[in-house]
């Protein structure tokens, strides 16, 4: 891991040292993500929120690269129709906090509009399962261990955006590529196959 991070710093140095302009910055906005899990009645949209920091290197007229650092909620609502963690069925809200490390390829076909996808490495820095009763309370049934969860995830992204006069907006659709439950615990049994799924609407406003 340290290789790939020292091989990935060094590769990303060597492809903004030649850039025409570079800009930093802020970046925030909301999540309305999902998992898509089996043997259950319903899932719904989770919204959250995802702030950090990104940088741009435009290396021609119409190509940058913007590696970015992000704090970013994650996770779902799902009625379980059989048991899970040993409580039984009902609603569920899946909270799951990650760092992301996307890598965006932006490329701007014309005026400001400007299309990029690109990978992404989150880490997961904590997860949470609320139980939701029938008048809309929330109860805390477990702050789960990580060691349930994979605690890497990664996957690909594309999207689009506008540049305007002192920042960007945009849109991103972010689909995980690792299922979210470590292989054999309780989590990889309630969620099988889940992985993260996530539409982002953001803004960008350079330092």
């Amino acid at each position: 891991m340290k290789n790939t991070i020292l091989a990935t710093s060094l590769l990303m140095m060597f492809i903004t040292s030649g850039a025409l302009a570079q800009e930093a910055g802020l970046k925030g906005g909301l999540n309305f993500s999902n998992l898509y899990v089996n043997d259950v009645d319903d899932e719904n949209m989770k919204i959250g929120f995802n702030a950090g920091v990104y940088y741009k290197a435009q290396l021609t007229d119409v190509l940058a690269i913007q590696p970015e650092i992000l704090y970013s909620l994650k996770g779902a609502e799902v009625i379980y129709d059989n048991t899970f963690l040993g409580i039984g069925n009902g609603k569920y809200r899946f909270n799951l906090s990650y760092v992301d490390v996307p890598v965006a390829l932006k490329i701007s076909p014309v005026g400001n509009f400007y299309i990029e996808a690109g990978p992404y490495v989150s880490l997961l820095t904590s997860a949470k399962v609320k139980r939701i009763d029938s008048n809309g309370d929330k109860e805390v049934v477990d702050e789960l261990d990580r060691d349930n969860f994979n605690t890497v995830d990664y996957g690909i992204f594309g999207g689009v955006g506008f540049n305007f006069t002192g920042g960007s907006l945009g849109v991103r659709y972010n689909y995980g590529l690792q299922e979210i439950g470590e292989s054999g615990s309780n989590v990889a049994e309630a969620t099988p196959n889940s992985k993260n799924s996530v539409l982002q609407i953001f803004m960008t406003l350079p330092f």
